[in-house]
């Protein structure tokens, strides 16, 4: 059964900003411009999201979708809505499957919701993108990392805030070869999402000259049959190699990587250094005052996943601000046009890539409890923009809109 919210609308006089789920539906207010909404559509019951797969609860995936991070969003427009006279709004559906969230976006195309937050799984987007194609919707990707999605399987009514695999080993090579870290000895999951990072690497390591010296499997769990494939000191014997890369999506295996391997080696990729959209630890540019409003209202702390859901509601509230216009069609061809210049507090300004309709921006690669480094690392520079040294360059694109 499909659970609704209805979040109120981020008032225009006489209200602080705090998250549109806090607040009293106001009364429309005669001769203000039409409202500026915004749908959030997820998968009820999304396996990703399944705490029972999590080893003692370990949070090393997140355990909801990024809806919190959208209605933070909805807050942040309310100082820009009272000066402009338009009210913000966030309406969002957690649904069991993608017919019933077509059927929302329908209604929601009907009265005027045009730009719709997805936070669902690669082949789920893909199928919904497909199905709403001859609607008045664009869809902001917020959590599905494959580069099919911006390559090949592209599709022109997405647009994706998350970074893809490839910006994220990207981001990784650059680190590692700044530190001349070029050997990498890999190791693999079973998972899709496994073999997509590992290829994303191969990439990255072709266009910056580093080397992966041996790519061994790995299985989760604690059988004995396993033990060669799942004892993290044999698997790290034998071979030159200056750091391990863990392609782990599901984070379990790679969370006891660090500190076991056989020889002494940094560890990067899903554990040690992971390269991220977001990080609580990140300090500049307004960055403490955005993560202490998501701890605040939500208690807990922002992920990358949550930071893209947030900056898709900046990028519609600057299309209005810069604008001046509620038109989906206006609104629409701002965001992907170059003269969108959004702020992600990241200390960079953003825009989307014609070629594949990615938010081009800085990566973030950081520890446990500290970022260490912002990619694009300096000495890696591009002719036209150095955030595009992260991720498939236009000439290399397989997406055809």
């Amino acid at each position: 059964m499909a659970r609704r919210f209805l979040l109120a609308l981020a008032c225009l006089a006489g209200l602080a900003a705090q998250p549109a789920g806090t607040l009293a539906q106001p009364a429309p207010i005669p001769g203000m411009l039409p409202e500026v909404a915004i749908g959030f559509v997820w998968l009820a019951d999304d396996p990703r999201f399944d705490r029972r797969l999590a080893h003692l609860e370990i949070p090393v995936r997140k355990w909801g979708a990024a809806f919190e991070g959208a209605d933070l969003g909805i807050a942040d427009a309310v100082p820009i809505g009272r000066e402009i006279n338009v009210s913000f709004a966030l309406e969002g559906a957690a649904e069991a499957d993608v017919p019933a969230m077509v059927a929302d976006i329908a209604e929601w195309a009907g009265n005027g919701i045009n730009f719709v937050v997805a936070d669902l799984p690669a082949d789920l987007l893909l199928e919904l993108a497909d199905a709403v194609r001859d609607l008045p919707v664009t869809l902001f990707n917020v959590s599905a990392r494959e580069d099919s999605l911006r390559g090949a399987e592209c599709r022109a009514n997405v647009i994706h805030l998350i970074p893809s695999y490839r910006m994220l080993t990207d981001a990784t090579l650059q680190y590692l070869v700044s530190r001349r870290w070029r050997n990498i000895l890999v190791l693999q999951g079973p998972g899709e999402e496994d073999a997509a990072i590992v290829a994303a690497l191969r990439e990255s390591a072709a266009n910056f000259q580093g080397r992966i010296v041996d790519v061994r499997p790995f299985v989760p769990g604690n059988d004995p049959r396993n033990r060669d494939f799942s004892n993290v000191a044999v698997l790290t014997a034998g071979g030159n190699y200056d750091v391990v890369f863990v392609a782990d999506a599901d984070g379990e295996f790679a969370s006891q990587v660090p500190y076991h391997t056989n020889d002494a080696r940094p560890v990067v990729g899903s554990a040690g250094l992971v390269p991220l959209a977001w990080h609580w630890a990140w300090d500049r540019q307004g960055a403490p005052q955005l993560n202490a409003r998501f701890e605040f209202y939500y208690n807990r702390r922002m992920g990358s996943d949550d930071w893209a859901a947030w900056i898709a509601v900046r990028a519609v509230t600057q299309a209005v601000l810069r604008t001046s216009s509620t038109d989906y069609e206006t609104m629409l061809s701002y965001i992907l046009s170059d003269q969108l210049s959004l702020d992600g507090v990241k200390a960079a300004s953003m825009s989307v890539r014609p070629w594949d309709h990615q938010l081009r921006q800085p990566i973030l690669l950081a520890t446990a409890n500290a970022v260490v480094q912002r990619a694009p690392i300096e000495g890696f520079v591009h002719p036209t923009n150095n955030l595009d040294t992260l991720g498939v360059d236009a000439p290399q694109t397989a997406c055809r809109f």
